[in-house]
């Protein structure tokens, strides 16, 4: 059976490698990352540098990968891509394609350089700074809920919003929406010299303030999502995963299945039978040209063959 997998992705990959040019050209992109183990020996070459070897053979050991995902909201295709870590270089690595425009995120540092550019411009998750008060209500009740009752009322006003036209959605945000922004952060820049830094509502306090130049970003463009959830909902399955097959074999299985996590997460994301699109496409590959492969992604376009004839 794992034989098949590895012909199958394979057979799949030059399609992999459109469906990546595609959601990287797009100017706004989500992206996030989630831990996966993974099968590898540990050597080290006569200058003391590790070299990583993968293998099933007695000395394995797991070690923590990484699978980086991106969305575009303006395509719904999911980019899952695979590294070996969760630094700058990862991000660069998977981020290089990306041409510019904004880029949603957490707080990670990896981005930080991205970020930089000059033709990128940050978006920031309000989810994740939901959280951090969330999980502050044990160390300090009352603080975290004020917060929480703020944020609570931000993501009412952005709920109304769900139909609107990115102009009408622009204009609402700027009359509702702002006042509630400058009445959250004026309350931290008041309640941050109370707080101990170290501390679970500290370092709320720390990640919001932090993260605020991102945060406000959002008034900037009527297409852009108040938080990052699109993308963590197309995590959930690779968590899932986790649990059932424990770890990668290598680092190669490890990229094969981030394959396959894009295009089922993609054909989820536009209401597409997986099994229909995969057994269609796996017909149709060997004789669609390159110039053609992009008819075969999930998307609002993608027909079954005995559609198109």
């Amino acid at each position: 059976i794992n034989s098949w997998f590895v012909a199958v992705c394979t057979l799949l990959k030059p399609l992999y490698e459109v469906h990546r040019q595609q959601v990287l050209e797009q100017t706004y992109l989500q992206a996030d990352e989630s831990k996966i183990k993974v099968l590898t020996k540990i050597l080290k070459d006569k200058n003391g540098k590790r070299i990583k070897v993968d293998t099933r053979k007695k000395g394995s050991k797991q070690m923590l990968g990484w699978m980086w995902v991106v969305r575009s909201p303006q395509t719904g295709q999911v980019l899952f891509v695979y590294e070996d870590n969760r630094g700058q270089k990862a991000a660069q690595q998977v981020l290089s394609g990306f041409q510019g425009g904004f880029l949603q995120t957490d707080g990670l540092g990896s981005y930080n350089s991205i970020a930089a550019r000059a033709d990128v411009e940050r978006l920031g998750c309000w989810a994740h700074v939901r959280r951090k008060f969330f999980e502050a209500q044990g160390n300090d009740k009352k603080r975290a809920q004020h917060a929480l009752g703020l944020i609570q009322q931000i993501y009412g006003h952005e709920r109304k919003t769900a139909e609107y036209a990115p102009e009408k959605r622009k204009a609402y945000r700027e009359e509702h929406l702002l006042p509630l922004f400058q009445e959250f952060k004026d309350w931290l820049d008041e309640q941050c010299v109370y707080v101990t830094p170290k501390s679970a509502m500290g370092q709320a306090f720390t990640y919001a303030q932090n993260q605020w130049p991102t945060l406000v970003t959002l008034f900037q463009d009527g297409r852009l999502l108040i938080d990052n959830n699109h993308i963590e909902n197309k995590i959930r399955p690779l968590a899932l995963g986790r649990k059932n097959y424990l770890f990668a074999g290598s680092h190669e299985a490890a990229q094969r299945a981030a394959m396959i996590y894009s295009f089922m997460a993609s054909c989820k994301e536009h209401q597409i039978n997986p099994y229909q699109w995969l057994k269609d496409t796996l017909d149709r590959i060997p004789d669609t040209k390159l110039s053609e492969l992009n008819t075969l992604i999930p998307s609002p376009q993608w027909k079954p063959m005995e559609q198109n004839t």
